[in-house]
């Protein structure tokens, strides 16, 4: 047995044990994306990397065996700038969308992609359950929304954007008209109460998110009912009352107190201040000339408040919507009220405030022309539609269906498993650090099951040696010298021919979903 220390913590491992190995039989986590059990160390990523005995050059601890005595500095400043830099150097030159560009393009960052997979396969209780974790209120938004998410969708350049707000109005459309529509689990209750002033699309959206995370919320708005801007601003005919009112009262489910006819002046906003444990102004239209008598700052537009947190400069009171921005989208005021909600959530359970955690992602960017066209190659090959009734009456299943599957897909495939991806979050890796000329999209789309993307590719080699194990006859191998490098297909053949035994196990092996399945098989769509 060989004595080392990690950390400063003692352990006593077989010899020709890697660090590693080592560091893993003690818990510690040290990032690898080269490496593989079963496989040979090829130590190419670098992202392992440790200080061994204090020496200034660090080692890969893939590829490294322990020695007696060894003293290991793995979670050290300076080893994770290291990792952080190796990180970023791998994203240089990494060609993929870990997220699609309407999901960026959607002020309320509604995981679209995974929507429309769900409504093809006819999942509609699943796309529900995705639509209502970022918006609260879509059968409102799907009839006045501007659908800036269908500006970005790379559809659009070719034969028409997916009719993506169409599809989220008939997911919550057939939801409403269920016996049971859906109702999101609430968290245990929290003993903690949250005072909104202000019955619109950011109140609501407020209220429907902290009564998800266990607050007991009150509304007081000092209208006759609940709608604020919804129903100023539109008519019956461009959002019908009976839609508006479901889905309020959808949101009233959740069990919050409402009151009406509720005028809140200086006095009681004081009051409020007292009595709940934050407060949040969402009364946009009078927010501005209210500031004064709220104790807050104020700007040209409306409430100050903290970028991306919203909170103002008094004690446990937030605001948002329009009573910040003074005019924005609807869509924009019911995003505001989700990340409002966020930020509370934090401020109440004691927490750093730092808002909507944003997910890291990687962008390909614009595409057009030929790269375009290699891109959508496979897909469904109809063109956009508008429903057979009119927009009144929207689609039904069978339409909503064949519009769904027009997706390219341009979020990950294998999001959740990428290691790229988790360990850029974990360490803080900048994606554009060493961002020069991206290359071409390519991708090989000839196996039956299985999509090959080599602008994701970081030539770990790990596929190259499962299918060499496993006796592939063409196989797959490095091609090109230098910096040139890349893992192929050998002898100008298809990835079809070259995983026929072991297209599973490299799927699983793969680091960053360069191998991944073409349809979403054996993961959750709502993941």
């Amino acid at each position: 047995m060989t004595k080392i220390t990690i950390d400063n913590r003692e352990l006593e491992v077989p010899a020709g044990t890697t660090v590693l190995g080592a560091a893993r039989q003690l818990g510690i986590e040290i990032p690898s994306l080269c490496y593989r059990e079963g496989c040979d160390a090829s130590a190419s990523c670098l992202v392992c990397v440790v200080k061994i005995n204090g020496n200034a050059r660090l080692a890969p601890a893939c590829a490294t065996a322990v020695e007696e005595g060894m003293m290991i500095e793995s979670e050290t400043a300076e080893v994770h700038a290291a990792r952080r830099t190796a990180l970023e150097l791998l994203l240089s030159d990494h060609l993929g969308d870990c997220l699609a560009p309407c999901f960026f393009s959607c002020p309320a960052e509604m995981d679209i992609p995974v929507m429309l997979r769900q409504i093809a396969a006819g999942d509609l209780r699943g796309a529900i359950a995705t639509v209502k974790r970022d918006i609260a209120l879509p059968a409102v938004l799907g009839r006045i929304c501007p659908a800036p998410c269908e500006k970005a969708c790379r559809r659009r350049e070719l034969d028409g954007a997916v009719a993506i707000c169409l599809l989220k109005r008939f997911v919550a459309d057939v939801d409403l008209a269920t016996a049971e529509p859906y109702l999101p689990v609430c968290e245990t209750a929290s003993g903690r109460k949250v005072a909104i002033l202000g019955g619109g699309p950011t109140g609501l959206a407020a209220a429907y998110y902290l009564a998800r995370a266990g607050y007991a919320c009150t509304i007081l708005d000092e209208n006759a009912e609940l709608g604020g801007r919804l129903l100023r601003e539109t008519t019956p005919e461009e959002l019908p009352r009976e839609v508006l009112a479901a889905e309020i009262a959808q949101i009233a489910r959740l069990g919050m107190e409402v009151q009406l006819n509720r005028k809140i002046n200086a006095a009681a906003f004081n009051d409020l201040c007292g009595r709940f444990d934050a407060v949040l102004i969402a009364a946009g239209h009078a927010a501005r000339e209210q500031a004064d008598a709220f104790g807050v700052a104020a700007t040209t537009k409306g409430i100050h408040v903290e970028h991306g947190i919203f909170r103002t400069d008094r004690p446990k009171v937030f605001a948002a919507g329009t009573a910040v921005r003074g005019k924005s989208m609807v869509v924009r005021s019911a995003a505001d009220g989700k990340e409002a909600a966020a930020a509370i959530d934090q401020f109440l359970r004691g927490a750093t405030v730092t808002g909507q955690i944003r997910p890291f992602t990687t962008k390909i960017g614009r595409m057009e022309g030929e790269e375009l066209l290699r891109f959508a190659e496979g897909a469904a090959p109809d063109t956009r539609e508008e429903p057979t009734g009119g927009l009144a009456e929207g689609y039904v299943p069978d339409e909503a269906a064949s519009q769904a599957v027009r997706c390219l897909h341009c979020d990950c495939r294998g999001l959740h498993a990428c290691k790229l991806r988790k360990y850029s979050a974990i360490y803080g890796a900048d994606p554009k650090r060493f961002k020069g000329h991206r290359r071409a999209f390519v991708q090989d789309a000839q196996h039956a099951e299985v999509l090959f993307e080599p602008g994701k590719c970081i030539d770990c080699g790990l596929c190259i040696q499962i299918a060499a194990k496993a006796g592939e006859e063409i196989g797959l191998t490095f091609v090109g010298r230098g910096f040139d490098v890349r893992v192929a297909v050998p002898l100008d053949r298809h990835l079809g021919e070259a995983l026929q035994k072991v297209a599973a196990e490299c799927v699983a092996a793969c680091p960053t979903a360069a191998l991944a399945w073409k349809a979403s098989r054996g993961v959750d769509l709502a993941d």
